[in-house]
């Protein structure tokens, strides 16, 4: 049987347009190419959960527009259960505006539905969680939405991942009850913003899981800090990875493996992950990790 995750997060459609170079102020440019991309890191992890093998729900709101309904059939169409995704009247689907030029991009990100995904929302979802092996959440939902998805978690026994993206100051207190908290270097520097934050994080790093690209990850196991390594491939877009990395050690745990295995199924899929255009398109079956791995990442 696969393991059973529920995923509570954002879903939007990412606007990509790309061109030569950044428009200054009042001017109009025309552009090389323009995609609409599924995104959203709530989905993004749900579709990698969902491509290694587990057995997925996703808890999350759309607008009652045809992005909305884009979204959904896509979530669908990779074997997710979207019954519990909610369309909002008169409020647009979220959507991420991205101009790409100059090897580099901006970004204007409107969460629209997403910030209906209140904790009513979550209360409504208690039996879905109730029956997960794992809870997956990030930050792009009210927080205080994430802070009852956990309190149903524990009172359920459910083990919690909790991605701190995009980063912001958390209170100790919430931190407390999540099982891992999945942060890159730059998001740990930021939430350890107060020296009460760094003795919490020197008491609790067996709750960190630190990821670090290409060199892998860290994290703490007793008093040995553990560091599990990443993988060298012909990277082509990045956009995606950290939400494979997060699919996938989600998929690990929720299956009874250890933290060391969970991150390397991660990294694994992570790493396959960039060698393909955009974030859920790359994102790998357990096949290819499978053969990846047999190959020893070569």
């Amino acid at each position: 049987m696969a393991a059973k995750i529920t995923i509570i997060g954002s879903i939007n459609m990412d606007l990509v347009t790309t061109t030569k170079r950044f428009p200054n102020r009042g001017e109009t440019l025309l552009g090389d190419d323009f995609q609409t991309i599924p995104g959203g890191k709530g989905a993004n992890q749900a579709v990698a959960a969902a491509k290694l093998g587990a057995d997925v729900s996703f808890v999350g709101c759309v607008g009652d527009d045809a992005f909305g309904d884009t979204l959904i059939k896509k979530l669908k169409s990779q074997g997710i259960f979207t019954g519990n995704v909610e369309p909002v009247t008169d409020v647009p689907t979220g959507i991420a505006s991205i101009t790409v030029a100059e090897g580099d991009n901006t970004i204007v990100v409107v969460p629209g539905a997403n910030d209906h995904v209140t904790p009513e929302v979550i209360c409504q979802n208690e039996e879905t969680i109730k029956n997960s092996d794992v809870l997956l959440l990030q930050f792009e939902i009210p927080i205080e939405s994430v802070t009852e998805a956990i309190r149903l978690a524990n009172k359920h026994g459910v083990k919690t991942v909790l991605n701190p993206a995009p980063v912001r100051s958390i209170e100790l207190s919430l931190l407390e009850k999540v099982d891992y908290i999945t942060p890159n270097e730059h998001e740990l520097n930021v939430m350890l913003d107060t020296e009460e934050k760094k003795e919490f994080y020197q008491q609790y790093r067996e709750k960190f899981i630190v990821t670090q690209g290409a060199k892998g990850v860290v994290y703490v196991n007793g008093n040995q800090e553990v560091n599990v390594k990443g993988y060298q491939v012909n990277v082509v877009d990045t956009t995606g990875a950290g939400d494979t990395f997060n699919g996938g050690f989600s998929v690990a745990l929720a299956e009874g493996k250890s933290v060391e295995e969970a991150c390397t199924l991660g990294n694994v899929a992570g790493a396959i992950s960039v060698t393909q255009f955009g974030a859920q398109t790359g994102m790998p079956t357990r096949k290819e990790v499978n053969k990846f791995l047999e190959s020893d990442g070569d």
